[in-house]
């Protein structure tokens, strides 16, 4: 695949990104970090306020990772409940900037559940397709990601998926490293039984391909990383993303920061990140989690840690 255009600035880029993960006085906790306006030199760029507003001073090409999970239209705090064409009217002009701030080999990963009109679900990733469609990007995956916790219904079964949306801008040459993200095999011993290559190894070495199907606990009550925010991305779900789409020094950009999850797997990985989110109080508690991620001291949940763990007598003990 090509190269990310960031690769541009990288001398600069790789020696900031590197000092960003090295220890630094916490008497200048969060200066030397994070920005609250873009500039690309920005480690971390996190800005109080409309996404909107912030997408309008990023250069065209800026981002290779585009990555987010918007509001759901549900009326949460943050979001004012509104009709389905008006939500997807807004939604239109965030993809619309995210679209032109998106690097010619770079990607954008839209993850979205359900909206429920007095008890009739509309799936957001079928409706919000034609909007990415129309703006010539390509589908690579519509990525499933199961979970084990969450709403009990009565009236339908209970939902435990959500989806991820994942289009890239160019139709060949674009950012993705298999290699990076590979899970362990099944039957890592396997062996072909007959042909030219008999007694060898049948599997990939390095592991194998994760599929479209993510296993990974949503983050609840007793998550390790659980915060104040009512609904936050687990930091696996966001690695396995910038790991194979990106490259270090990269921009990593949601516009929709939230909690700063996507931030943290940004830093953790010697990308830099920039993103928007409304309410204060969860500016200041991304500001937290992302200088603990360039100190190495946030609490994670490991990107590859399986969800159960057999006993050995035949049962499974769950580990999330």
């Amino acid at each position: 695949m090509k190269q990310s255009i960031a690769q541009t600035q990288l001398g600069f880029i790789e020696n900031m990104t590197k000092s960003a993960a090295l220890p630094r006085d916490e008497t200048n906790k969060n200066q030397d970090l994070i920005s609250g306006g873009f500039d690309v030199s920005n480690a971390v760029t996190l800005f109080n306020g409309d996404c909107l507003d912030l997408l309008s001073t990023m250069p065209a090409g800026c981002a290779e990772l585009v990555v987010t999970s918007p509001p759901y239209n549900l009326g949460k705090e943050y979001e004012a409940r509104t009709s389905v064409d008006v939500y997807l009217h807004s939604q239109k002009k965030v993809i619309e900037e995210c679209v032109r701030i998106l690097s010619p080999t770079g990607s954008i990963c839209w993850q979205v559940g359900n909206y429920v009109d007095n008890g009739e679900i509309i799936p957001l990733d079928i409706i919000l397709y034609p909007i990415f469609k129309k703006l010539g990007l390509h589908m690579r995956n519509r990525i499933i990601w199961h979970f084990g916790h969450g709403l009990h219904a009565s009236r339908r079964f209970s939902g435990r998926y959500e989806t991820i949306l994942w289009f890239t801008k160019a139709d060949k040459y674009y950012t993705f490293d298999i290699d990076e993200v590979r899970v362990a095999q099944k039957y890592p011993s396997k062996k072909h039984f007959k042909g030219p290559n008999r007694g060898q190894l049948s599997c990939n070495p390095k592991g194998k391909n994760p599929t479209d199907v993510w296993e990974i606990p949503n983050v609840k009550s007793n998550h390790i990383e659980k915060t104040l925010h009512p609904c936050q991305f687990p930091i696996g779900l966001i690695e396995r993303l910038v790991l194979s789409m990106t490259k270090e020094g990269d921009l990593v950009f949601d516009p929709f920061m939230g909690a700063g999850t996507s931030a943290c797997a940004a830093i953790i990985h010697d990308r830099r990140a920039a993103g928007a989110e409304i309410e204060a109080k969860y500016i200041e508690t991304a500001k937290e989690r992302i200088e603990q991620a360039s100190l190495g001291t946030l609490r994670t949940r490991p990107m590859n840690k399986p969800v159960y763990e057999p006993n050995g007598n035949g049962a499974a003990k769950k580990l999330e």
